[in-house]
This record gives structure tokens, sequence and C-alpha cells, in this order.
């Protein structure tokens, strides 16, 4: 998987499920936890950002908000640098670029700087880690990837947990500047998982087995995938889905604290969301990976998101702190069966020869919906001043979403034309007698020489 060559991916390999595998697992596991839990541990310098800078809270979530456009929107730019250089080289690209981000950033005078650096340089470095780290994944496990992207997934609950009090700490020592530094170092542990990512090797042919068989020429990114019904209608449903899922999280603090909650036991919900959320990701794996439900794992995901959107309108009618407790659990319990089955859905659907392109395409519908999903909500609230309508907005979004996905799935695709099959096709007649004799001349007849067959224009391709 050099830098010279174009990464067709383990063209007739198997996938381990297992060995390596493991380690590719983890190096995943961290890049997920980097990757989702970096813009939101970032918000908490925001107040030290504002006052020595002489600027308001909008200006300063721009750099939250830039980070996650970054890692979406540059889902093409990855695809094309993952199948023209491979995905260990651009990893450790990305793990240079997160880490130098951050590093410049701790030497910034202006907001501007901030939003190219912090916003910018590393969210493309995290963008140029998350994507190339899901396809490696995809390429080490089959039987157990369910299992594998629900463990990967994880880490974005662990390391928010994890990160959130670490910037917390470090600005109380260091101030923002020193924590910035700190966490720029901490970044380079995006190229240690880069070095794990071994590329996948075909076994050695013995010397009497001929010639390896020529790959087919591959796109850098291949959009045919638009030409499969099933990818369509998953980007859809994605797409409408982002513009909700993350309005809760984003608003839930908020909607307490408007009903005269204390700021602590505010902050706490999302400490419940996380908890919650870092089980719910590898149980829906391990659940997902069973053989009576992979089938069905594009229902179960349709369900996923049936369950969060209605998690969001029950949210809607609480009225104290006992009842968004509730909601934070349930949400975790929701948002952790989308986050676990989201990408493992769209391996099924695309295969892994088309998944590097097919993530990239999604990720950049998505960033969309991103940068309109909560401000739509923000707008909502400033002119109605009622929480409840935000989260019923959100609930409908996500609810639309599940019914998109599983009505397209079942008269789109499960449906399909009834023609005949192919073993139907080639069947003999039942009442055709065929003698031996007659299949003895046509053997000493029909060119078959040295083992070779002959091929014909009607049966070459």
């Amino acid at each position: 998987m050099g830098g010279a060559v174009i990464d067709e991916g383990p063209t007739g390999i198997k996938a381990p499920d297992g060995g390596w595998g493991w380690a590719i697992l983890w190096g995943c596991f961290v890049i997920t936890g980097f990757s989702y839990a970096f813009p939101k541990a970032v918000s908490v310098f925001f107040k030290e950002l504002m006052r020595e800078f002489g600027i308001g809270y909008s200006d300063t979530a721009w750099i939250s908000s830039i980070l996650l456009a970054m890692l979406y929107g540059t889902g093409p730019l990855c695809s094309v640098c993952v199948n023209r250089f491979g995905c260990r080289p651009v990893m450790l690209a990305g793990g240079l670029l997160a880490s130098l981000g951050m590093v410049s950033a701790s030497f910034c005078g202006s907001i501007i700087q901030l939003y190219l650096t912090t916003g910018v340089l590393t969210g493309l470095g995290l963008a140029l880690n998350f994507q190339p780290s899901l396809i490696m994944l995809n390429r080490y496990f089959n039987k157990r990837r369910p299992m594998a992207n629900g463990l990967a997934a994880a880490g974005s609950p662990v390391f928010l947990c994890a990160l959130s009090p670490l910037g917390q700490v470090l600005q109380d020592h260091y101030g923002w500047r020193g924590g910035f530094l700190i966490l720029g170092g901490l970044l380079l542990n995006c190229c240690v998982c880069a070095a794990l990512m071994r590329p996948l090797e075909a076994p050695r042919q013995s010397l009497g087995s001929g010639p390896a068989p020529q790959r087919p020429p591959r796109r850098l990114l291949d959009l045919s995938v638009f030409r499969d019904r099933g990818f369509v209608i998953y980007a859809l449903a994605a797409s409408i889905m982002v513009l909700g899922l993350f309005v809760p999280p984003v608003f839930v603090v908020s909607y307490a604290k408007d009903l005269g909650v204390p700021d602590t036991k505010a902050a706490f919900l999302l400490t419940i969301l996380g908890f919650i959320d870092i089980f719910a990701r590898p149980t829906a794996g391990f659940i997902t990976g069973l053989k009576k439900v992979r089938p069905y794992s594009v229902y179960l995901f349709s369900f996923a998101m049936f369950f969060n959107g209605f998690t969001d309108l029950t949210g809607s009618t609480a009225s104290d702190y006992g009842g968004l407790v509730v909601f934070c659990i349930f949400f975790g319990i929701s948002y952790g069966m989308v986050g676990a089955l989201q990408f493992e859905v769209l391996m099924a659907i695309v295969g892994t020869q088309k998944f590097s392109s097919a993530i990239g395409l999604v990720l950049l519908l998505e960033a969309i919906a991103v940068l309109i999903g909560p401000p739509s909500g923000g707008k909502l609230l400033d002119a109605t001043h009622v929480y409840q309508y935000v989260f019923i907005l959100a609930g409908a979004e996500v609810l639309a979403s599940s019914l998109v996905l599983v009505l397209g799935n079942f008269f789109c695709i499960r449906k399909r034309p009834e023609t005949a099959t192919e073993e139907e096709c080639h069947k003999p007649p039942e009442d055709v007698k065929v003698d031996s004799r007659e299949v003895e001349q046509f053997l000493k007849t029909e060119p078959e020489k040295n083992g070779e067959v002959v091929h014909t224009p009607e049966t070459s391709v």
C-alpha cells in the first residue's frame, strides 16, 4: 500500500476477523474518540478565549463548527487520498496535521488565526484519520464486523468523558495556550494508530499456480455508488437524520437551566448521556452481529432512528430535572445504537470495494446537514423562546429519516423484479434425456486441448 499505487483494497483476500484486526480495532477506537470528542472538548476553553480576544460566544463556537465541517465535508477528499496513497500514509499525514494545528493555535494572536489552525488544520487532520480507520476496520472484519463497529464507536463517549475534564484541568494549570499545546502533543497518538494500520497482503502463490489475476482499474472517487438504490436511500435518510440528531445534546443543558436547575446539575445531564452511550454502542454491535439479527441490520438501524426521534418527542414534555434525567438515559441508549449501526449498515450496503468512496460522499452530505441542524434549532428557539419546540423539530426530523430508510428499503430494494433466477435459467428441462454416446462424441469433437477451453465470441466477455 505504497504511495505510488492506487489502494485497491483486499481483493480476493478473506478478512481475518481477529489477529492483527484487534490492533486495528484499538486504533479505530482511539481515532473515533479523538474525532468526535475533540470538537466538544475544545469548548471548555471558550470562556478563556472570549476573555482574551474580547469576542462573543457565537464567535468562539465557530471553532467547533469548523472542526465538524472539516471532519464531515472533506469526505470525498479523504476518499481520493485513500484510494491514491493508501490508508496508513494518509493517516500519518493526518496525525501530523492535527497535532500541528493545535500546537500552532497555542501561538495565535486572533480568533481568525484560531479558525485556520484549530478549525481547518486540526479538523482536516482528524478527517484524514477518521475515514481511513473505518475503511481498515471494514477490511479486517467481516463476520465480527458489527461487534467491531460497536466497540470502535464506543471511543466517542469514552474520550468525551476523559477529554472534557482534562481540558478543564489543563486550562486551570497552564491556561488555554498551554492546554492547546499539550492537546496537540496528545494528537500525535493518531500517528501511532496510523502505524498500526498494516495493509492486508494476498497469500503467496506457488510456482505452478500461474500469474496472479490482474485487478481492474479503479477510480479515485467512485461515483457509481449513486447507481445503487440502497446507497441513495441510505444517504438521503442519513442526511435527514443528522438534521436533528445532534440538536438535543446541544440544548439539553440550557433546557434544564431554563427550568431552574442549578448549573452543576444541568451539566451533569451530559455525563449521564455519555455514560449510557458508552455501554449502548458495544451492546448494539453485539446484538447486530448475531446470525439471526444481522440480515435485518437495516431495519434495526431504522428502529434505532425511530427510537431516537420518539425519545426527542417525549423529552419535549419534561417539566422537571427528573424528567430530563429519564430523557438523557433513553436518548443515550438510542444515540448509542445509531452510532454503532450507521457505518455498519453502509458497509453492508455498498461492500468493501466501494466503501472508501461511499463513506466520503455520505460524510459530505451529512456535513451540509450538520451546518443546518443546530443553527435552525437555535433560530427556532430565538423566535419562540420555547425549548419544547426545538425538541419536537429534532424528533420529527429523525422520525422522518427512519421512515425514509425502512420504506425505501422495503419497497425499492427488498422487492426484486419477478424474473427467473440464474439457476432456473440454466437448469435443463427435466423431460430431455441425454445419451452418453452423444456426450462422448461431443467431448471428442469440441476444441478442448491441453486443459484450455477455446472461447468463442459468444462466450467471451
